[in-house]
């Protein structure tokens, strides 16, 4: 290996090894195969099962008992690349990797029961959050220390269990709440880095294997109100309230022991899920015609910085020195813009959408593990109803817009004799290389009116 490429990999190894990001809170936000297919433009109808987590007020409509059930199949398909330009040597690609194909599966399940012509109560089970990533190890060996057996991954998940309320003011306006409870999970496996040998001769461990595990509780609520001024307008709001997740759980690193540390520690991990806030529209220009169209808002920003408690002293300290224990990740605020039609007619119905949703994370801390892009999205799929009983198809594709973050950005392409790193401030997290993502999402859901 000569001398270029090895500099190149000891400042890697000291660029990752603090890397250890956290892949969280990338909201699915479209549940439901009728509102899916709709564009997930649907807090202005929520005429359906999904109303619990679109619009509670919706289900004040409900004048039957009503059930249904939503699957859906999140397929995420990623590549990244890393070249190193480092003159006069030859562009050298270090890493060069598509994720393997996972399947996230993920659903809602909701009841609706009126207890008179005014109040109708509900319960929803539902994933809002579920995401991730398994890379091959063997692609990622120049990263760690040539060891191609190291996972590269991370799995990420809420599930929420809503108690909901809808109540009719009048003919026309109606408002819902929920109270929700929030179980999070999330799984993260990458390599651990290097760190300094305590003992002579100087030199550097692989400290291998870096794995948490890691569950927990947070609570929220959701209101919404749905007003229809005419037969065939409505219009709704929907606010949903932050919920910080207090996670715990384990962190393995493999290499410990050769510092003399202990392999494990229990870990504390505090991520809230932010806020979100819509309001939309929904208009029938002519019989079988609905058209709708959502604006939607979330509070990404409130990840900024993520703080792990490492409860083993040693795991603490070292941890603190490295700069692990606090990872910022510096997201900003974000609108979706969507839209939906549905034509109706006899017992089928046929559907097409189209939303924009875009990234909450800055380049400064892009990580393979948190896979974040400006998607343009479209949908499509169709239903059967017939007796009470609806079924629905249908498929969402979303188009990630690639994103890069030069290796010269975060070193010197051509440094001094004694390889000064130059690392903009804020880029310290950030991993170097070119992103691409795209996601497959089939999805199917039953539903029964009795």
């Amino acid at each position: 290996m000569n001398r270029g490429k090895s500099c190149v990999l000891v400042i890697l190894f000291l660029c990752f090894s603090s890397s250890l990001a956290l892949a969280n809170g990338l909201n699915l936000n479209s549940l439901g195969t009728r509102a899916l297919t709709m564009g997930g433009a649907f807090v202005g109808l929520a005429d359906d099962f999904s109303a619990i987590y679109w619009n509670p007020a919706g289900m004040a409509f409900f004048s039957k008992k009503y059930f249904g059930f939503y699957g859906t199949d999140v397929i995420p398909a990623q590549e990244f690349t890393l070249d190193v330009d480092i003159p006069p040597n030859p562009v050298l690609r270090l890493v060069g990797a598509k994720t393997e194909t996972k399947h996230y599966l993920s659903g809602l399940a909701a009841y609706y029961h009126p207890v008179n012509e005014k109040v109708v109560v509900g319960f929803g089970v539902y994933v809002p959050s579920g995401l991730g990533a398994s890379w091959n190890g063997e692609d990622f060996r120049t990263l760690s220390n040539d060891n191609p057996s190291l996972d590269w991954r991370s799995k990420i998940g809420l599930v929420t269990f809503s108690p909901g309320i809808g109540f009719q003011v009048s003919e026309k306006l109606a408002v819902g709440v929920t109270f929700n409870v929030n179980y999070g999970l999330f799984n993260l496996a990458m390599h651990a880095g290097a760190a300094p040998n305590p003992a002579p001769p100087p030199a550097e461990i692989d400290l291998g294997q870096y794995e948490d595990s890691m569950k927990g509780w947070g609570y929220g609520a959701t209101i919404g109100v749905l007003f229809k001024p005419i037969d065939k307008l409505s219009i709704g709001a929907t606010f949903r309230s932050a919920s910080k997740v207090k996670f715990k759980g384990e962190s393995t690193i493999s290499g410990m022991a050769f510092l003399g540390l202990s392999e494990t520690s229990d870990t504390e991990r505090n991520v809230t899920w932010p806020m979100w806030l819509a309001v939309g529209v929904a208009f029938q220009p002519v019989d079988g015609l609905t058209l709708t169209g959502d604006l939607q808002w979330t509070q990404w920003s409130k990840i900024g910085v993520i703080e792990t408690t490492f409860v083993d002293p040693s795991w603490a300290a070292m941890m603190s020195l490295s700069g692990d224990d606090k990872r910022p990740m510096n997201w900003d605020d974000a609108l979706q813009i969507r839209f939906g039609a549905e034509y109706r007619f006899n017992n089928y119905a046929f559907r097409a959408g189209y939303y924009y949703d875009p990234s909450p994370a800055p380049d400064t801390t892009l990580n393979v593990l948190l896979p974040s892009h400006d998607f343009h999205v479209v949908t499509a799929g169709f239903g059967y109803s017939l007796n009470g009983l609806q079924l629905d198809f249908g498929i969402e594709y979303l188009m990630g817009k690639g994103r890069s973050v030069p290796f010269d950005i975060v070193l010197n392409p051509t440094p001094p004799p004694d390889f000064f790193i130059d690392m903009p401030a804020g880029y310290e997290t950030a991993m170097p290389g070119a992103y691409k993502m795209n996601i497959l999402v089939p999805t199917i859901s039953v539903s029964y009116r009795f």
